[in-house]
């Protein structure tokens, strides 16, 4: 099973396809919680050279706040993680599917839930 829900804009700008990529998830109702700058950090910590790679925190607060009420510690698992990566040729976006990552948790009502989400970020990554 694929754990991410793909889309590679070939030829595009990162900067561009990352403003592309919160206007999505914004329409689709996810807000950013968290940014992490992985390229920058790498260098930083590491002095490592790379690609642009971004990682996003992306949360629709509607859909979280029903996991929570239905696993409280669904917590531990958000939230949903949007990357976008340099690649030859363009940028990839890569959500993660969280029917996916919630398979660890036997909660067929938080299933349903998460593939609601999943739905939500399908749709996000094709709008990009």
């Amino acid at each position: 099973m694929d754990y991410t829900i793909n889309r590679v804009i070939a030829g595009g700008n990162f900067d561009t396809v990352d403003a592309r990529t919160r206007a999505a998830l914004t329409d689709k109702g996810f807000g950013i919680l968290t940014e992490i700058d992985v390229k920058a950090t790498m260098k930083k910590k590491l002095d490592v050279d790379m690609p642009y790679y971004r990682i996003l925190g992306a949360c629709n607060p509607k859909m979280a706040h029903q996991a929570i009420v239905i696993e409280p510690r669904v917590g531990a698992m958000l939230p949903c993680n949007v990357i976008l990566r340099e690649i030859e040729g363009g940028v990839e976006v890569s959500a993660i599917d969280p029917v996916a990552s919630m398979q660890a948790i036997n909660n067929a009502e938080l299933t349903a839930v998460a593939g609601d989400v999943r739905d939500l970020l399908a749709k996000a990554v094709a709008a990009i």
